[in-house]
């Protein structure tokens, strides 16, 4: 079989049947085919929409060809990576898989343009480059689960999802070896065929909370900003009374520990919210600034 063939072979062991899970994001679906995607090819076709059950064998590899393997240009990349490359395009969108071939050859410096998702000239010419497939496919396949961990299904589909990127891996680098034995064992499990979009990201840790506490000292927050105006009313009654004195020493404490709490909160929070913008190809913090700045000059 030519590596299409074979790899679509694989993707319908690991898409399995007909599934409409309420928790997958891509709803009715029939051997890894949404409804959605069915209706646009039968639509584009001239045909009326039916149900995706109805979908044939030679709609299946024609959605399957002109969707994912001719979109995300795997024919023109070594065997093993396609295959890689196509069931991560079927999976999350041609876009998101795309982006961890891109992400996986930058790594290896052989890759300068951008994280675009478009595998065009540049990112096959880098592609092309690699003189070690299994290393390259075991960098891309990190990258897939790093991905779906951050997602909020991840709590519904995780065994399912684990166990297909381990299919994949150890298939994938098995054909990029260029192996005459046989293909390693490969088995559909329940979980695995459910959609993982960046639309379903767990959302980042929101570092205004600190800011309320760092942003302008003491009087910055809500809370800082209340015992800030008690001390101050309080302050023109200090050595009158030990409980008032008591009552300005642990205000002060407090001021001071929540600006501490803030802050430690805040690095927390940046480094979450850099981390998750790695996994999910985002702009980190500093690019998105970065970017604002320029904007505003630019205005």
């Amino acid at each position: 079989m030519d590596d299409f063939a074979r790899s679509l072979a694989k993707v319908l062991i690991s898409e399995g049947g007909f599934t409409n899970n309420p928790n997958d994001p891509g709803g009715a679906t029939n051997r890894g085919i949404t409804q959605r995607v069915y209706n646009e090819f039968r639509t584009a076709k001239g045909f009326p929409t039916q149900s995706v059950k109805l979908i044939s064998d030679s709609e299946v590899s024609d959605v399957y060809r002109s969707r994912y393997w001719d979109m995300a240009n795997c024919g023109k990349l070594h065997s093993g990576v396609s295959y890689v490359l196509f069931d991560g395009s079927v999976n999350s969108g041609v876009s998101q898989a795309v982006k961890w071939l891109q992400r996986a050859l930058k790594q290896l410096g052989l890759y300068q343009g951008a994280i675009d998702g478009l595998c065009g000239q540049g990112t096959i010419l880098a592609a092309g480059g690699v003189n070690d497939d299994d290393g390259l496919i075991s960098i891309i396949m990190e990258r897939r689960l790093a991905f779906l961990k951050a997602l909020k299904t991840w709590k519904y589909f995780g065994k399912g999802w684990s166990a297909r990127c381990a299919a994949v891996l150890k298939t994938g680098q098995v054909w990029a070896s260029g192996s005459v034995g046989p293909d390693p064992a490969f088995a559909f499990v329940d979980g695995g065929q459910a959609k993982a979009f960046i639309s379903d990201a767990k959302p980042a840790p929101v570092i205004a909370i600190a800011d309320g506490t760092t942003g302008s000292g003491f009087a910055g927050g809500a809370v800082t900003g209340y015992i800030a105006s008690a001390k101050d009313q309080l302050s023109q009654f200090a050595g009158s009374s030990t409980f008032i004195d008591h009552a300005l020493m642990w205000m002060t404490v407090g001021s001071i520990a929540l600006v501490g709490a803030g802050a430690a909160y805040r690095w927390y929070a940046k480094r979450v919210q850099n981390r998750r913008a790695d996994v999910l190809d985002l702009p980190t913090i500093a690019q998105a600034a970065g970017s604002q700045t320029t904007k505003a000059v630019a205005a």
